[in-house]
């Protein structure tokens, strides 16, 4: 099996809005300066200024799952398999991978005479080592694969082992890198200056700031033709859309709603909509005593007017959401939607004797949040909830949210591998224990749906855990997201990515 199919691609017609605020924000203007770059000799410079900051450049770390770091992974490393824009696979370092007859191991061949940015040879022992790097760092990522084990079997085969059957494993791995052997869990210094065998290598880099990327001559596919791309933290969005009208600025996605009609009015710039796998997430911390009845959770999600925030604030980018995960996401079965009952949650309340006295910790990162935030705590205050927003900066956010130190949780949650194993079997378990909740018969249902290499029993056992987590309140699940792009009419080879992470390796600018 050379390339993996999820036979995913209809479900895209389901998403017809934009988001607005989502994801980094890229630039890109032409010079007839610089270097020889690339094969192509192209004398162009990117540049990428950003709603989420690149605070990390470790992929298998505490900001691992992180737009930034993700942002830069795919640019720094190369993964075993990587997603195509309509989130079927394809092969990076892989050539080919099948499991075996019970799906419990999987094996992938990798591609013959890979290097990385040093020159070194890439062999399946850096899989291995990266592979154990990532389980001990214990991210984001790492709770995909419990109780996983990779061996190399040479030294283009490895063999990664589950205890029980998972036929999820390659969409898994589009989150997991590949570095060299000898990268220690506690190697900061490695990122500095990281050898990896992806597109781009970095030139400089400021956490937070600026990512200066260059091309890896010694990458094992085609060499990028952009001389230079660099990401720069800009964090207000006017400042970037002005200068996207400037020309400053060459590529812009997650477009207000209000903008989109000025951009498409310009004749220079594309403007395309993508559907995404990214949904508004807002969990309850089921740990803490105000919140670890249902009843008190599903009264809280009652109290909120979403579809008219909705309407207000994404009238043309938000679309109430259905289910946990995307209609994008492999997994996705619609749940009866939950109806604006303000009078029926405050009975709900009362009846639980829910403290009206307390102050709920509404957690969240990035400022183009703040204002549905705002609305849903204007909501709940009309039947007296208190809510206290706050805005946290990234890192303190994914601390935060990883302890527990929080009463609900906002996340623009994507799904990047666009199998709801990655969702919803990584995050909904009591092992994981992320949001505080526990139902052995949710984890039984999800352990069967990620070992059935069958799509449609798949999807009715998925259904069924959606069921448990939509009526248990686990979360509320406001909003699925599409993201907007604009972009110079001049760059070639730009294609707009459904997990706002375009590849650049492939652009040019007129003057390559």
């Amino acid at each position: 099996m050379n390339d993996s199919s999820a036979r995913r691609t209809g479900r895209f017609a389901r998403l017809a809005a934009t988001l607005a605020g989502a994801a980094v924000l890229a630039a890109c203007s032409t010079t007839t300066s610089g270097g020889e770059g690339g094969e192509g000799g192209g004398t162009d410079e990117l540049t990428a200024a950003g709603t989420y900051p690149v605070e990390s450049l470790d992929p298998h770390g505490a900001q691992g799952a992180s737009t930034g770091t993700q942002f830069a992974g795919q640019a720094l490393f190369s993964r075993l398999v990587k997603p195509n824009p309509d989130g079927t696979l394809t092969g990076d370092l892989a050539e080919s991978w099948e499991p075996n007859e019970d799906v419990t191991a999987w094996t992938f061949t990798l591609r013959a005479g890979v290097t990385f940015s040093d020159g070194s040879p890439l062999t399946a022992e850096d899989v291995v080592a990266s592979f154990e790097r990532m389980l001990e760092l214990a991210g984001p990522n790492a709770g995909n694969f419990p109780g996983a084990t990779v061996a190399a079997t040479s030294d283009t085969e490895v063999v990664l082992t589950t205890p029980e059957p998972d036929a999820a494993i390659p969409g898994k791995l589009v989150l997991f890198y590949v570095l060299p052997a000898g990268v220690a869990a506690d190697d900061t210094a490695f990122f500095n200056s990281p050898v990896g065998s992806g597109p781009f290598t970095v030139d400089r880099f400021t956490p937070g700031e600026t990512l200066s990327l260059v091309p890896n001559e010694d990458h094992w596919g085609e060499v990028p033709r952009l001389d230079r791309v660099t990401v720069r933290n800009i964090p207000e969005l006017s400042a970037r859309l002005t200068a996207l009208r400037t020309g400053e600025v060459d590529v812009v996605w997650g477009i207000p709603d209000d903008q989109l009609p000025v951009l498409e009015g310009e004749d220079a710039l594309t403007v395309e909509t993508v559907p995404s796998t990214a949904e508004f997430t807002m969990w309850f911390n089921s740990s803490v005593p105000a919140l670890e009845d249902a009843a008190v959770r599903r009264a809280l999600w009652q109290a909120v007017d979403f579809e008219t925030i909705i309407e207000q604030l994404y009238p043309e980018t938000g679309e109430l959401a259905l289910a946990p995960v995307t209609p994008v996401v492999l997994g996705h079965a619609p749940q009866e939607p939950v109806a604006f009952a303000p009078e029926a949650a405050l009975a709900a309340l009362e009846d639980a004797g829910f403290d009206f006295s307390q102050k709920l910790r509404l957690q969240f990162a990035n400022a183009e949040f703040r204002p549905f935030l705002q609305a849903v705590a204007s909501d709940l205050a009309e039947i007296g909830v208190r809510v206290e927003p706050l805005e946290k900066e990234q890192a303190v956010f994914t601390d935060d949210l990883l302890a527990l130190n929080w009463d609900i949780n906002f996340q623009q949650l994507a799904t990047p591998t666009f199998d709801a194993a990655s969702n919803l079997g990584r995050l909904y378990t009591c092992e994981a224990a992320r949001n505080g909740y526990c139902d052995p018969e949710l984890d039984e249902l999800l352990a069967r749906a990620g070992g059935s290499a069958d799509e449609a029993e798949r999807t009715d056992l998925y259904d069924q855990a959606s069921a448990i987590i939509w009526n248990e309140a686990v979360g509320m699940y406001p909003m699925t997201v599409s993201i907007a792009y604009a972009w110079n009419s001049d760059l070639e080879g730009f294609v707009p990515d459904p997990s706002g992470l375009p590849d650049f390796s492939v652009v040019r600018g007129a003057g390559s």
